[in-house]
């Protein structure tokens, strides 16, 4: 991450309603980024290559604004949002915003491709948000016209409640852009980490693959069953990951014990480059999960439709307990409850 000389402006007082903000692809979590955008107040414009292939999109994303509001995250009325968005298939239409998030396919040739017009049509100065998962922000930089103004914007689904956000720094990214963009997230009610360095996976991809492996290597070599695996981690770090992160927890516990463990324990677990058995039997099998019944469990499309919609249903409830223990909560002098603009703001 390059560094700017001079004095660093004073993005604490950024305010999302004077930034219009841009969003390329409209899956699934580009809808719930633009609600989590004009939520917090942007206007926002949506790029897509068939105006005619999303002509529900307007009512769906509507339908999340007013979720948000059902769920006290959305103060304003959701009708009153929805002039502030406007899809079109132009990327012209971006010329005034101050910042645009690219939400497409994980392929780099594409992303390039859909940089290259957006920087076409864009000021000098607008940010360039890549929402990638697993590609370092440095290979996107590569042969753009301003790569200081590239940030990585790692969201998580869904992203107009999670509190997730990882904000990425590549090589040539100006240290200006990555405070703006932290500021901009807290303004969305998140709570950021900053990625210092350009790394595959950025910090809980790599983590949590680390755990996907492990996972698969203990059905693979016939140690515990796939319900075994899930019923053990629901019960012991599903129990505590949303109070406390990994070191928090260890301190809580006694980190010697940790250290003792590690040292007989990490040369037995799985370091394997392969995709795992387990996972391979169930894609090359035509296995998608809940979207096509068949994953590492069977749904019925009624199963299905009720774990997605119970899924939701627990995403605001951990929120909700989440915004009740942020992460500095055990360092105040005194219990102080989340102001409630902060609890609500954004997503």
């Amino acid at each position: 991450m390059k560094r700017t000389a001079g004095k660093r402006s004073n993005v604490d007082t950024i305010k999302p309603a004077q930034i219009d903000a841009g969003v390329i692809g409209l899956g699934l979590m580009g809808h719930s980024i633009i609600a989590c955008l004009l939520a917090a107040g942007h206007r926002v414009t949506a790029i897509t290559r068939s105006m005619a292939k999303h002509l529900g999109t307007r009512r769906h994303i509507a339908a999340l604004l007013q979720e948000m509001k059902r769920e006290g995250l959305l103060r304003k009325n959701p009708a009153a949002l929805m002039p502030r968005f406007t899809i079109s298939e132009d990327f012209a239409d971006l010329a005034g915003c101050g910042i645009v998030i690219e939400s497409i396919i994980e392929d780099i040739d594409t992303k390039k491709q859909t940089y290259r017009l957006v920087e076409e049509n864009v000021a000098g100065d607008t940010i360039i948000g890549s929402n990638t998962s697993s590609i370092p922000l440095t290979l996107l930089q590569q042969g753009a016209a301003r790569p200081e103004r590239f940030v990585g914007i790692h969201w998580d689904e869904p992203a107009h409640v999670t509190r997730f956000m990882e904000i990425i720094a590549g090589d040539k990214t100006e240290r200006k852009h990555t405070d703006k963009v932290m500021a901009l997230a807290r303004a969305w009610g998140k709570e950021p980490s900053l990625v210092r360095r350009d790394v595959r996976g950025f910090i809980t991809n790599r983590v949590s693959y680390a755990m996907f492996r492990e996972a698969c290597n203990l059905v693979d070599s016939g140690i515990a069953t796939v319900e075994d695996v899930d019923r053990s981690l629901r019960n012991d770090v599903g129990w505590w990951i949303t109070f406390a992160g990994p070191f928090r927890y260890m301190d809580l516990m006694g980190v010697e014990a940790y250290a003792r463990v590690m040292k007989d324990l990490l040369p037995e677990l799985s370091t394997s480059p392969d995709v795992p058995h387990l996972m391979r039997g169930v894609v090359e099998a035509g296995g998608r999960g809940i979207s096509n019944g068949r994953g590492f469990y069977k749904y019925t499309p009624e199963q299905a439709k009720r774990w997605e919609k119970l899924f939701l249903k627990f995403n605001y409830e951990i929120r909700r307990l989440a915004m009740r223990y942020p992460e500095d909560v055990g360092n105040r002098t005194s219990r102080k409850k989340p102001a409630r603009k902060a609890a609500r703001s954004g997503a």
